[in-house]
Formats: structure tokens, sequence, C-alpha cells
């Protein structure tokens, strides 16, 4: 069995309101990374792939250009980046990545969803020690052992390479996103990749059912309505 990463593919939104949250998600997460990276997609890596998984999820090419085009101006809103850690319904692992223009303010709303669900927010490094922090990249293939020649040929530290039903599924260390995709996309050209990013991966994962996994799908809710959280990673198997 595989490592349990989160294949996070956006169902799209229902409603009109769900539809504006993810749309204000992306627009905030690209308008950081041009802004701190550059603007050229060609120049910053993972601004181009930000911008693909966007326009995956139906994101419209207005938000993202009026995303790129704030970052260009140099002024408007600071963010930063702000992580939080704890433990979840079922003593399930939790990680959360927020982008805030208030940390005060975003901590309390995240603290407040743990106690929503009588958890409790924990400190840096409570959980993050027992996830990987990798660069993922899954796509259409079925020769691993080329792939793996070439992310060494590259000098990438390759964490993984897994090749299940047609996929290939390939883990690095996160500092070396660049270079890994980089390597792959000039040995084996123009490919499409299912998955393209950077996540914590649980090095465990913990069953949850019942009353305890209802709970986590609420805290999941909770934590996912709030605007300044970009991403929820966790151990549960759900």
């Amino acid at each position: 069995m595989g490592r349990a990463f989160q294949n996070r593919k956006e169902s799209m939104a229902k409603t009109s309101d769900q539809k504006a949250k993810v749309y204000s998600k992306y627009g905030r997460e690209i308008y950081v990374c041009a802004k701190s990276g550059g603007i050229d997609p060609n120049g910053n890596l993972t601004l181009r792939s930000l911008i693909e998984r966007a326009k995956k999820d139906q994101v419209p090419t207005h938000v993202i250009d009026k995303a790129i085009d704030k970052a260009k101006g140099g002024g408007g809103e600071d963010f930063d980046t702000a992580r939080y850690e704890g433990f979840g319904p079922g003593n399930t692992m939790v990680i959360i990545d927020c982008l805030s223009d208030n940390p005060n303010r975003t901590f309390g709303d995240v603290r407040t969803c743990f106690n929503k669900v009588k958890c409790k927010i924990g400190g840096q490094g409570s959980v993050s020690h027992m996830f990987d922090h990798s660069a993922i990249f899954v796509f259409a293939g079925n020769d691993e052992e080329v792939v793996l020649e070439a992310l060494m040929m590259a000098d990438v530290d390759v964490t993984d390479i897994e090749l299940e039903d047609g996929k290939v599924t390939v883990f690095a260390p996160n500092t070396d996103y660049g270079k890994a995709k980089s390597a792959l996309t000039e040995a084996l050209g123009n490919i499409e990749f299912e998955v393209d990013e950077i996540q914590f991966v649980a090095q465990n994962t913990s069953p949850i059912e019942g009353e305890e996994l209802e709970k986590f799908e609420h805290f999941l809710d909770l934590l996912n309505d709030l605007d300044d959280v970009q991403s929820v990673y966790h151990n549960a198997e759900l």
C-alpha cells in the first residue's frame, strides 16, 4: 500500500458562496506566490504550477489575472504564512496552513474550530515531526526505472516512487520541488501532472470511524470555511 497523500482536486463547490471561497483562496495564494517569487510563471515554477491547478479547478481567468496584477503593483495586502498543529477528533494529527493579514485573528479562529469539537490546538512541532514535507508528482506512465534515472541524474533526493494502475507517483523532499519537476519535464516531455504540489504526508495513518469520523468531518468543514485557511493535512484514514 502506497503513501497516503491527499489528492486535493477540488470538487467544485455547488453554491455561489462556496465557489467564491474557493476562488478567494486561490486568488490569495497566487497573489502571495507572485509577490514573493515574481509574476512571470516561466521564471516562477511554483506560480506556474499553482495557476495550472487553479485552471483545472475551474477558477476563472479574471480571478487569476487580478491576483497577478495586484502582485505586479507591489502594494496591496500584506499576507503572512501561518501554520498551526494539533490533535483532532479520534486523536488524529492535523496541520493547518494559512495565509493571514491578521495572525491574532487567524489563530483565534483556528483555535475555535478545535474547541468546537472538544480538541486542542498544539504548539509548533507538536505533530509535524510525524509528517514528511514532500513534493508530490503523479502522472501517467509505466516505467519507474526511467523516472528514477532522470531524477537521480538531476541530483534529486528521491524519497519514493510508486507505480500503480498506469500512474507513476514520485515523492521528493519539498526543497527539491523545482529540480524534480524540471527533471521530469525534460526527460519525459510535455507530461500532464495529475498531482503537482507540496504537501505534508503522514508517516502513519490512523483509522477513524463512527461518531469520531462524523466529528472529524465536521472539524474539516469548520476549518475549510475559514477564509485564511489554505490547506489542511491530517493522518486520518477516512
